[in-house]
């Protein structure tokens, strides 16, 4: 899994309670990370995901606001949830394996 892949599905486990939809994703991609990221990288991404089994989404209502079009809302799967357990339980692993003195600053 690619590193997009993989902070898209924690940002979609994060909104859970706010909806997880495409603008709404991205904006807290660019707050998180302060990359810029397109909303068209985002929702191949969204789809992507989808595709593989780690999400799954639904349509809202079409509202005024958005010119009558619908949110696609997007939520974690069981596999999804997996997924993103294993990889912190890997880079868990990787860090206690780094020696404390391998991440003192030297002075130059």
């Amino acid at each position: 899994m690619g590193e997009l892949e993989e902070v898209i599905l924690l940002t979609v486990a994060m909104l859970y309670k706010e909806e997880a939809y495409g603008v709404a994703i991205t904006q807290k991609l660019i707050d998180l990370t302060a990359r810029e990221i397109s909303i068209s990288a985002v929702h191949a991404t969204l789809h992507r995901l989808e595709e593989k089994g780690f999400l799954r989404s639904q349509t809202g209502g079409a509202t005024q606001e958005r010119g009558g079009r619908r949110k696609r809302f997007f939520t974690l799967t069981a596999s999804g949830t997996k997924a993103i357990r294993e990889i912190r339980d890997l880079r868990a692993s990787f860090w206690d394996q780094i020696p404390a003195k391998a991440l003192q600053l030297k002075s130059v």
